[in-house]
Formats: C-alpha cells, structure tokens, sequence
C-alpha cells in the first residue's frame, strides 16, 4: 500500500488517514494469525507419517531389530556338527599304502559333535530373546524420538511463520506511520523525533524479520533431516497453530512413563538380559561334552573297525570366575543405567509438565486480559489521537504493544505444543 502525503492540504485529511492506516494494521495483524501463507500448507499428521515411512534412524531401528530375532535361535542352537575322513596308510606314506595287505590300514569316516552342558543353550537363548526385545523397544524410542523433534520444529516453523506475516505487515504500517508523523511534522503539527522512532521501528522490525528467517532456515534444514528429504526441495510451509490441552493428570502421567516409556522398556530388557548373563555364566563352572563316532574300512579280507569316543572338556575355573565378576559387574551397572532412565525419563515429563501448565495460563492471560486490554487502550489511544489529545509516541506505542503482543501469543502458543510433544514422547501417549 503505497500513499504519498506530499499533497495533503488538511489537518482533517491526515487524521483521517490515520484511523484508516491503524485501522488497516489491526486486521492485518489478526489475519496473519488465523490464515495460512497458502493453499499448500504442510499437515503436520502428514509430516509425520512420512517421518515414520522415511527417516534413516526409525529404518535402522528396524533393521536391527529383525537382526536381532534371529538371536535366539541361533545362541540357542548346538555347536557345528564336525565330520572328518581319515586315510590311514601302513609301510609307506602314500595314500592307501597297506590298504589290501595290512590290517591297520584303513580309509575312515567319522563325525563329532561338542554337547554344552544342560541348561546352558536355553539360558543363551533367553538371554538373546530379551536383547531382542530391548531391540523392539528402541524401535518405539527412535520413533518416538524423531516424532517429536518434528513436532518441536513444525511448532517452532508455525510460529517463525506467522510472526513474520506480522512484521512484514507491521513493517509496511510503519512506512505509513512515518509518513504520517513526516505530514504533520511539515504542518507544524508534530516533532522530527516522531519521524525519527518511527524510521528506528522500523529498522527494529526489519532485524527482526532477517533473524526470523535465518531460525527458519535452520528449521527448514532438519526438518528435511527428519523427513530425508533433498535440502534442495521445496519449503515447507507450516498451518497456523491451534490450542490443545492436556487432561492428564501428573500422577496418571507418572504412571505411564513407567509403563509405556519405550527407552525404560529398552533399559529393563537390557537388565533382564544382563540377569541371563550371570546365570549363564555361573552355568559355565559345568564341563561341556563330545561325542564322535567313526567307521573305519579295511582291506576285503580284514573286518572293519566302529569307534565310538566320549569326551568332557573341563572350564579353566580362573577364567569362569573372571567372566563370572564381569557379567555381577554389568548386571550392576544395568540396574544402575535403569534406574538413571527412569529418573531422566521422569524429570523430563516433569519439566515438560511445568511448561505445559504455565504456558496454558499465559495464553488464558493473553486471550483472556492481555489482548483485550491492548486492543482497548489502541482503540482509545486513537480516538484521542484523532481528536489531538494525545501525543504520537503514545499512540505509536499502543500499537506496537498489541501487535508485540499477538507474536508472543503464538510464542506462547509454540512453546505449548511443543512441551506437550514431549509429555507424548516421555508417556507414550498421543494428546488429541
């Protein structure tokens, strides 16, 4: 909206142009918080869901938890069957040397097979089965993980968005502003300083609206991360934010991290299989067992020979009981990693929880105290501006505050979801 002032010839004229201009900002600004930039604003339930469809970490979780399905029955299996042939030669060191005229000489096949001590391949298993699990849990965490950092920076790029259509329109009010503070000025109706703050909020706003855009250029970069998109692809645009509220209480809260947190889930699997490890590892002071068996074919006039051998091999017990310390050791410490788990995962929701509930109560203040008496206080401001009973900077100020004060409101806003995006990643849970 370009307007040249040059020509006005009235004090009537300019007051005029005033409550239009003022007038024009407070739609602006109300319209840039309730209207996305355009039609092909990004849902974030869709963000989401390609998240989980494409993002590296979540594929590689995956990845190693089907790795790891397949522990079991392989930690739980017998050792290698072990087949042998044998040519056994007399008088000569050649091949079959003695064979038709010697009753040693034979041509032999055998097969040997190590027998572990029982007990010992279920407890491998076991212990395998519950790596497995903790596998299948950080599945849930790494998902969880990326869901909310997307979530975090969609709130934070909804924001970053929104308040920038409230700079640029404030932006170009103030060019208005300055032109009329310049008009009066002229008149002898107003100051050079009214023209000077006006020209100094402007540069405000324009530093504003540049670290604007570089927080969003960060935002835009992980995003694409998260959704393993090009950096080269299009921007992506967010939808203007709505209000959710938590009904959960902190105690039901509490309850569900220490049900469904998936990274405590991870950390109990891994302590159960620590607890495996030390049974093993107490199993192993027992001595494994061989078998073989072998046929031995002699010369046709010679009869053959059946050897069957049984075998124990005794554990080197200096070695048992040192694999047998490390594995108490590391039980220990996964009671210990456990227990830190459960204390981060539930001074996390405590945080997220104290944000969740004073943000809520600012954006009550704003909509409900703050907002409604800015827009009063420009609404008289400007009426009294018109009838020349208030000074510029006044209203100028009155008119900063309610704009100022919308961008917090949608500060606030962002802050809000963004902690409740942790409360559903630290609980499990999905907030409607």
């Amino acid at each position: 909206m370009k307007i040249h002032v040059a020509a006005w010839g009235s004090r009537f004229l300019t007051l005029a142009l005033a409550v239009q201009v003022f007038s024009h900002a407070r739609v602006a600004a109300q319209e840039a918080v309730s209207v996305p930039k355009n039609s092909e604003a990004a849902a974030l339930r869709d963000l989401l869901k390609e998240a989980e469809q494409h993002n590296p970490a979540i594929q590689a979780a995956t990845y190693g938890y089907r790795a790891a399905r397949n522990g079991p029955q392989s930690a739980g299996a017998l050792p290698d069957t072990h087949v042998q042939v044998q040519s056994f030669s007399v008088g000569s060191p050649k091949p079959f040397a003695g064979y038709t005229n010697s009753d040693f000489a034979y041509i032999g096949v055998g097969v040997s097979q190590d027998i572990p001590y029982p007990g010992k391949r279920r407890l491998r298993s076991e212990a395998a089965r519950e790596e497995a699990d903790a596998q299948g849990a950080d599945i849930e965490s790494a998902r969880l993980r990326v869901l909310q950092q997307v979530k975090t920076d969609y709130f934070r790029l909804a924001y970053l968005q929104q308040a920038d259509d409230v700079l640029r329109r404030d932006k170009e009010v103030l060019n208005v502003i300055e032109q009329v503070a310049e008009a009066r000025y002229r008149t002898g109706g107003g100051s050079q300083q009214d023209v000077l703050k006006a020209q100094l909020q402007k540069t405000k706003v324009l530093q504003e609206v540049i670290t604007n855009q570089q927080d969003e250029g960060r935002l835009q970069a992980d995003l694409k991360q998260f959704l393993n998109r090009a950096q080269s692809s299009a921007r992506i645009v967010a939808e203007p934010l709505s209000r959710r509220n938590l009904t959960l209480s902190a105690t039901e809260l509490h309850d569900l991290v220490l049900r469904q947190n998936p990274e405590i889930r991870f950390q109990q699997e891994m302590t159960k299989s620590a607890g495996s490890q030390v049974r093993l590892a107490q199993k192993e002071f027992r001595p494994d067992f061989n078998v073989q068996y072998m046929y031995q074919n002699t010369g046709p006039d010679y009869r053959d020979y059946y050897m069957l051998t049984f075998g124990i091999n005794l554990p080197n017990r200096g070695r048992r009981r040192a694999e047998l310390a490390e594995a108490e050791e590391k039980q220990q410490q996964a009671k210990q990693l456990l227990q830190d788990r459960v204390q981060r995962q539930l001074a996390e929701l405590e945080a997220a929880y104290v944000v969740a509930q004073t943000s809520g109560e600012q954006l009550d203040t704003y909509k409900q105290g703050l907002l409604p008496q800015a827009e009063a206080t420009f609404r008289s401001a400007l009426a009294a501006y018109q009838a020349n009973r208030q000074d510029f900077q006044t209203l100028l100020s009155s008119f900063l505050d309610v704009l100022n004060l919308e961008i917090d409101y949608q500060r606030q806003l962002s802050e809000h979801e963004s902690a409740l995006a942790q409360i559903e990643a630290t609980a499990g849970v999905t907030i409607p």
